[in-house]
């Protein structure tokens, strides 16, 4: 077997197939002559396919879903099994088994994650021309809006090649998704934590300019990849539109002086906070509300609140804006920055402990 730089340990390759062609029998081969431990799991391709599943389960441990449930459902599956039954593998990688990814460079993964521990190694495809025109938008547009959510820069967003120590295999188990949104979800998720990523470059392989053998579904996949993350804003853009909403409201009953504007804009501010911390807690989290998180949101809430103030008397006392666009332009500009702070100080390291993520809030605040 193999072994990672004079370790003792034994290392194991997960693959998640669903309806393969016989690139799975030389990706196997291949990963077999390195000495690697292999689980492929079989995700509902059905009769027609337990014929290739049936030539590679004398050297790959076969497991089986009766019926298709998805990428992140097989690879959950799979590390399952090897926290289970292999408690001797200390180091586990992912690949896809459609030949876009090369044993040789899953091995290279494998070698660092090994002198890493509790970290997550990606490797990165080059986003160049010779990607497929479909995968190249994709990846861009995922990586921008990954990098807005977590302040975290990661070159490919999507790539199913991966490898990290088994220890992090109770945190993994605990994310999130059953299909494509799981490997984005397992980013955002470590990302939130602290844990680092290491990039490593790999080869970039397609047979054809479709990428046909891949079986992402560019509409509804990415619908379930981009509902994750964008769920990290609509708490926060809902509480801004409450709130704005409530003060004018109130400005129509109100005065328009200086006292009256700025009662009507602390308790628009209270009433939108508490919504918000409700909203994050229940739809964003999912997770009963903590005094900690509470307390950290709250005084975050109060400086935005005294900021929101001035920059509104800044607005509509010296600047002369009318108080509705005042307001409007005031939200915007603090939507910004309690969105920088909290994504890059907050809440990026809340704590350092992989296995703790599941306890962990993985999701977005708007003071």
């Amino acid at each position: 077997m193999y072994r990672l730089k004079g370790d003792d340990h034994m290392i194991a390759v997960v693959l998640p197939a669903y309806k393969p062609d016989e690139t799975i029998l030389e990706i196997t081969d291949r990963l077999w002559t390195y000495g690697c431990r292999i689980v492929a799991v079989d995700d509902g391709s059905g009769e027609a396919y337990r014929g290739i599943f049936e030539k590679i389960s004398d050297i790959c441990t076969v497991l089986r879903h009766e019926e298709n449930r998805g990428k992140g459902a097989a690879i959950k599956t799979a590390l399952a099994y090897i926290q289970k039954e292999m408690p001797e593998c200390d180091t586990v990688g992912i690949m896809d088994c459609d030949g876009q990814h090369l044993p040789e460079d899953m091995i290279t993964l494998l070698e660092c994650a090994r002198e890493n521990p509790k970290t997550l190694v990606l490797g990165c495809r080059s986003v160049g021309k010779e990607m497929p025109l479909k995968s190249r938008l994709g990846n861009r547009i995922t990586r921008g809006i990954f990098y807005l959510v977590t302040g975290v820069p990661v070159s490919d967003t999507q790539t199913g090649l991966r490898a990290f120590t088994s220890n992090i295999i109770s945190s993994l188990l605990t994310i999130k998704g059953e299909r494509y949104e799981y490997e984005t979800n397992v980013l955002l998720v470590m990302a939130r934590i602290g844990l680092p990523f290491e990039e490593i470059p790999i080869h970039t392989i397609y047979r054809d300019k479709e990428n046909s053998t891949s079986h992402f579904r560019a509409v509804w996949d990415s619908v379930r990849i981009y509902k994750d993350i964008l769920k990290f804003t609509a708490s926060s853009f809902s509480s801004f539109v409450l709130d704005y909403l409530l003060f004018s409201l109130l400005m129509l009953v109100f005065p328009h002086h200086a006292l009256w504007i700025l009662g009507a804009n602390v308790l628009a501010r209270i009433v939108s906070a508490y919504y918000n911390y409700t909203m994050n807690c229940s739809f964003v989290f999912h997770r009963t509300r903590q005094v900690k998180t509470a307390v950290q949101y709250f005084m975050l809430a109060a400086f935005i609140l005294c900021m929101n103030n001035v920059i509104l008397e800044g607005f509509t006392q010296i600047a002369g804006f009318s108080v509705y666009p005042a307001k409007l332009c005031t939200e915007c500009l603090l939507f910004c920055i309690s969105w920088l702070v909290q994504k890059l100080f907050i809440f990026r390291r809340e704590n350092g402990s992989p296995a703790a993520c599941g306890e962990i809030a993985k999701g977005q605040m708007k003071a």
